[in-house]
């Protein structure tokens, strides 16, 4: 082979390589890139809390984890968090029953949810009861809470058999009872009492999570 025939040959193999290189560039370009979607402002994640809570113990920065029950889509009809992805929440206040009937409370918020796949995404939620006066479900079965004040909600001693019911201690509301076997609060508690009961939210207790920003995340 002569030397011009051989520099030919040779400049023929590097350009196929450069368009090979090129080629997989863009490739992986496009496998990077990723779409994101947005699940809306008001939004209501049904959980199910996987360890127990009590104002009797709890202390403000203790961590605790719940499990969505339902998935949760776009606005599009995407599915985006999936049965079975973690919320992680957090104490923010809590205050011990009392002498002179006072109830315990515990207040608390939710800061990032974790999916099956390890994608983690933060989030600002806060808590919201399930009953069909406070949340709507739309066609995908995602929930979508209706119009609310700015009352602050938290677990509330005071429930049937030492469980807890989500009120609004500053607005005078009780809220919604939750989790098994647990009653409404009856009546105003008696000065007599010594006192108050204790906030008990037992492993399992299921309730809603409020979005109160709305989030991005790709199709799950």
């Amino acid at each position: 082979m002569n030397t011009q025939k051989f520099n030919g040959l040779l400049t023929l193999i590097l350009a196929l390589c450069v368009v090979g290189v090129g080629a997989q560039s863009a490739s992986a370009q496009a496998k990077k890139k990723v779409i994101y979607y947005s699940i809306k402002t008001g939004t209501v994640f049904r959980v199910r809390l996987e360890n127990g809570l009590s104002s009797k113990t709890a202390r403000v920065g203790d961590t605790f984890r719940t499990t969505t029950r339902d998935p949760v889509y776009s606005n599009s009809g995407v599915q985006l968090v999936p049965a079975g992805s973690a919320i992680l929440g957090r104490v923010v206040a809590v205050q011990p029953a009392a002498k002179n009937g006072k109830v315990g409370t515990i207040d608390v918020s939710f800061n990032s949810i974790v999916l099956p796949n390890k994608r983690r995404a933060a989030i600002n939620g806060t808590l919201t009861s399930l009953d069909e006066k406070g949340a709507t479900s739309n066609n995908e079965g995602t929930a979508s809470a209706k119009k609310t004040s700015k009352r602050n909600l938290k677990f509330i001693g005071g429930g049937a058999a030492g469980g807890a019911v989500i009120g609004a201690i500053a607005g005078g509301g009780t809220g919604a009872a939750i989790g098994a076997g647990v009653g409404a609060v009856g009546g105003l508690i008696g000065k007599k009492i010594s006192k108050g009961k204790e906030a008990e939210v037992k492993s399992g207790t299921e309730f809603g999570i409020l979005l109160n920003r709305a989030v991005s995340l790709p199709r799950y």
